[in-house]
């Protein structure tokens, strides 16, 4: 085993009397079941079952991470099989692809990635060798082995990983047979998530198709605002039906918007005849996340906003590749102002659960701590994204915690399309509360006892009750 990607005490104190506490901790929680309420993974992995295929096309051409750090390099996505929109020719040799992969996996010492890998390649497939150019054939056979087996079909991996409930996120149009073929002749809980981004942004490239489907789907006219409204709600009783019992909103910000129904109504109608301009959008966009707030008190489900984020930065690849491939920058978000609408409304009850994820880590302590602390309806989700890193982990934690408190921080979540490392993400996660909790102890701040049940509780409980599980 490589003793350099897994060392027993990774992420723990140097000190050694609080890396003893530590482990006393991570020892509480480490075989724990994963519960992972928000994700992208595919659905169709375990509604078919069938095998990942080869390492390639499980661990490398879909992982946004490990393609932006190539292409920082300026080593061309073609090289690592990513397929063109334009027909001009990408490399599929998935050996030789491997190849290039190893020859260039010490671009990522000492990041989140190496660690995910680490654990794939050692707890997963549980080979013993370091990962290097000389063993690169040696690791591409033996998972490419191991991936034919009955072991590393979806369905056996997700018992394996002690996943006890799995959330994927799907389109406002999608039919969910997937799910049910799943809850029919499986039974486990894979749960979809309502992600109506792109039947609610004036700026997607599918909004018009998808408010003709919307209308399909339910029966109402989309061409009214009534309607439209209508349709949504049908969609979000229609994911409910089916397990659903979150939302989840990708939006450029966290702005919202509350207008009086002729307003809505006017707005609405401007979308439609494209004759709008982008703060027609930006102010349609806030007032669906107010409407898409009143109707999850309404119904229950608990929304998810993750804003602050410039997708396809990169024009050229996004022309040449699509979405994403590693070109997503975060922005700096305002938050206080911009939910002050949405809170107003709904702020107060506890019937309403928001869930806010940022990818500006300023407003941690300054807007986001203070906000979750405060209003019953709020809560904050985990460090996100670009964040989903030990150094970020501990940022998160040490800038929140004191001013919103345990309780008004959601578990870890996952976020992930990477179905294999998510034992390797929820593990990191672990020990790093595992970390923080013992300072704390340490320190005096807190005695074991309390970091005890913590522990226990942010791992698996508190996620469960924050979406409502």
């Amino acid at each position: 085993m490589n003793p350099s990607l897994l060392h027993p005490d990774r992420l723990f104190p140097v000190d050694k009397s609080t890396r003893d506490i530590a482990r006393e901790l991570y020892h509480q929680v480490k075989d724990a079941p994963i519960i992972s309420p928000h994700g992208h993974t595919d659905a169709s992995w375990f509604a078919e079952n069938t095998s990942f295929g080869d390492p390639v096309s499980l661990l490398i051409t879909p992982d946004h991470y490990l393609l932006r750090m190539f292409y920082s390099q300026g080593i061309p996505l073609e090289n690592f099989g990513v397929k063109t929109r334009d027909g001009s020719p990408y490399e599929t040799d998935k050996r030789k692809i491997w190849k290039l992969f190893a020859q260039n996996f010490y671009l990522f010492r000492g990041t989140p990635s190496a660690l995910w890998l680490g654990h794939v390649f050692h707890e997963v497939f549980r080979i013993e060798k370091p990962f290097t150019v000389e063993n690169a054939d040696f690791y591409f056979d033996e998972i490419s082995n191991q991936l034919q087996s009955k072991e590393c079909l979806p369905r056996a991996l997700f018992d394996r990983f002690n996943i006890e409930i799995l959330a994927t996120t799907d389109a406002a149009t999608d039919t969910l047979s997937d799910h049910k073929k799943i809850k029919n002749e499986w039974g486990k809980r894979v749960l979809p998530t309502y992600r109506p981004d792109s039947a609610l942004d004036p700026e997607h490239e599918d909004f018009s198709n998808n408010i003709k489907l919307l209308a399909e789907l339910t029966g109402e006219d989309t061409q009214s605002w009534k309607g439209y409204l209508a349709a949504h709600r049908s969609r979000r009783k229609f994911f409910k039906e089916n397990g659903a019992t979150a939302t989840d909103h990708g939006h450029p910000n966290a702005r919202t918007l509350n207008l009086t129904v002729a307003e809505g109504e006017k707005l609405y109608q401007k979308i439609l005849s494209t004759k709008f301009n982008p703060e027609d959008a930006d102010d349609f966009r806030a007032h669906m996340l107010w409407q898409m707030a009143s109707m999850s008190m309404d119904d229950g489900l608990v929304m998810q906003l993750h804003p602050g984020s410039f997708r396809n930065h990169n024009s050229s690849l996004y022309s040449k590749f699509g979405r994403d491939k590693g070109a997503d920058i975060p922005v700096s978000i305002e938050y206080t102002k911009s939910l002050r609408p949405l809170l107003d409304s709904f702020g107060n009850s506890t019937k309403l659960k928001l869930i806010l994820f940022t990818l500006d880590e300023t407003t941690y302590s300054r807007e986001l701590a203070t906000l979750a602390g405060h209003y019953p309806a709020l809560r904050l989700g985990p460090a996100w994204w670009f964040h989903d890193s030990p150094e970020a982990m501990i940022r998160h934690r040490k800038q929140t915690m004191e001013t919103a408190g345990w309780y008004n921080v959601t578990g870890f979540i996952d976020d992930t399309r990477a179905f294999f490392s998510i034992p390797a993400r929820h593990d990191v996660s672990r020990r790093i509360d595992a970390r923080i909790l013992a300072e704390l102890v340490s320190e005096h701040r807190m005695n074991k006892e309390e970091a005890m049940d913590l522990i226990k509780t942010i791992t698996t409980s508190h996620a469960k009750e924050c979406f409502r599980l």
